[in-house]
């Protein structure tokens, strides 16, 4: 099993949580987060006064997919979110060695 981890823009989270749902992923969890990478922030005019604005709202996304499934999922999930422009985001995958379904006490691919 794999976990997916992406940061994306926050308004093309439908078109991501969409995309991956016609694949087949029953859930995923989403976090709204701030942060930045090469694109270092903006700056804004509030009332007259210039101010910089260092971290930038996003969406954090977490799947835990089979293995088998990866490949498509960051596929569909960076044409999703895709703009063509700086600060479209980042996906990270990563081992994830046990699952558990508290309600049944599943394992592994089953609890996912």
């Amino acid at each position: 099993m794999k976990m997916i981890t992406a940061i994306i823009k926050p308004f093309k989270l439908d078109d991501v949580r969409e995309a991956v749902a016609e694949i087949g992923v029953q859930g995923i969890t989403v976090t709204e987060v701030k942060g930045f990478g090469r694109q270092r922030g903006h700056t804004e005019l509030y009332r007259g006064a210039e101010y910089v604005v260092d971290f930038l709202p996003k969406a954090r996304i977490e799947l835990a997919v089979a293995d088998e499934l990866v490949e498509q999922i960051t596929e569909a999930i960076a044409n999703a979110a895709r703009t063509g422009k700086i600060g479209d985001g980042k996906i990270f995958v990563s081992e994830l060695t046990q699952a558990i379904r508290i309600r049944t006490g599943e394992t592994g691919n089953e609890a996912v």
